[in-house]
């Protein structure tokens, strides 16, 4: 799973002011509206995946009114760029980038970016990038602890149940992400032909 995204915007979507050096920004993924919003003061540009990128100063987050469904969420620092920095430049936003952001224990862990950080650690343990250090807490409060391979950095995330009705709960998620569009719901509210199976999330997962 690879997604091209903007940098880091130097202004608040929400008040259009510039970012101040050091100060704490939140970050939204947002499934893109059918008439992507264009270029201008506060808007945000749809990549061609469909997704938006929208930075908004912490302070003024309250204010934020998206766009669209929110994928997920982080904050980060704004840091000015130095002088050798390339404005143009893009950031590649891997499963593993992805990952450390929500993982980062500065970022609020919402159900939705937990339920991201369990398929995407399921995905990078598959590709070797994450090693399972085993589990602990029991019950609804078990989590299980991943070391990134590189870094030696250790991360815990909720231990999920792999059944059908927790692929079926992050399938928008996954579709937005990957540039899909969500399966419909069937009559009777079962999910469309193959959703029941984990196995149909689970693979556009392992697709990354």
């Amino acid at each position: 799973m690879e997604l091209t995204l903007q940098s880091l915007s130097p202004r608040c979507q929400v008040s259009a002011r510039e970012f101040v050096d050091g100060e704490r920004v939140i970050s939204f993924l947002v499934r893109a509206p059918a008439e992507p919003a264009g270029r201008g003061t506060g808007k945000a540009e749809a990549t061609a995946e469909g997704i938006l990128r929208c930075d908004v100063r912490e302070s003024e987050a309250a204010g934020f009114v998206p766009p669209g469904p929110v994928v997920c969420r982080w904050a980060q620092v704004f840091r000015l760029r130095r002088s050798q920095d390339n404005p143009e430049r893009t950031l590649k936003l891997t499963a593993e980038s992805l990952f450390l952001a929500l993982a980062d224990p500065a970022n609020e862990r919402s159900v939705e970016n937990e339920r991201l950080l369990q398929v995407l650690a399921l995905m990078l343990e598959r590709k070797r990038v994450l090693r399972p250090k085993g589990r602990v807490g029991a019950g609804a409060e078990a989590r299980l602890v991943y070391e990134h391979a590189k870094a030696k950095t250790r991360h815990e995330v909720a231990a999920a149940e792999l059944s059908p009705e927790f692929f079926r709960s992050i399938q928008d998620q996954l579709a937005a992400l990957v540039g899909g569009a969500p399966k419909a719901e069937a009559p009777g509210g079962s999910g469309a032909a193959g959703a029941d199976s984990p196995g149909d999330a689970a693979g556009v997962a392992a697709a990354g």
